[in-house]
């Protein structure tokens, strides 16, 4: 080889070297790994919750719900985005998880009744806790988890006892 030949693959290895360099250290490994992780197991407890009750979002697409509203948020924190323009990104965000809860909303017209609506409103949820922990906020997190597995349930419990099966 020649070295203008080197030069050209060193190039190259450096570029490519550089596109992957968001994550140069282990730290930042550790941590974006932490916040994406979090943001999986949180979104995947409340799905579970959601596929125990046979409802059509369950745990993969709580995961995925949560991963992705973590990232949309890493991301920008990782890019030195300054708090005005992480502010549009979370408002984007939070309008954003709007539409795909929409989706989740069924109104039966000859029955008068709207299905659908806790699973829209845990989606977004589930969209709060991957931007909570992708905001390095792991507590707040876990806490919201917490006390949306405590009203799903208590409200299951109490209306369970309101409306006896027949």
């Amino acid at each position: 080889m020649n070295s203008g030949s080197q030069t050209v693959w060193e190039t190259v290895w450096q570029t490519a070297k550089g596109e992957f360099s968001d994550l140069g250290s282990a730290a930042d490994l550790t941590q974006v790994l932490m916040r994406l992780g979090i943001a999986l197991v949180l979104g995947g407890v409340i799905g579970f919750e959601r596929e125990i009750s046979r409802r059509d979002a369950g745990m993969r697409t709580h995961m995925m719900v949560a991963v992705g509203a973590a990232l949309f948020v890493v991301v920008p924190l990782q890019a030195g985005f300054s708090q005005d323009n992480m502010s549009r990104v979370l408002q984007g965000l939070v309008s954003g998880i709007g539409f795909l809860g929409a989706g989740a909303v069924i109104k039966l017209s000859a029955q008068r009744e709207v299905r659908g609506l806790t699973t829209a409103a845990s989606l977004w949820l589930s969209a709060g806790v991957g931007m909570a922990a992708g905001l390095g906020r792991e507590a707040t997190a876990i806490l919201s988890v917490v006390i949306a597995l405590l009203i799903l349930s208590s409200a299951r419990l109490v209306k369970g006892r309101a409306h006896p099966r027949k």
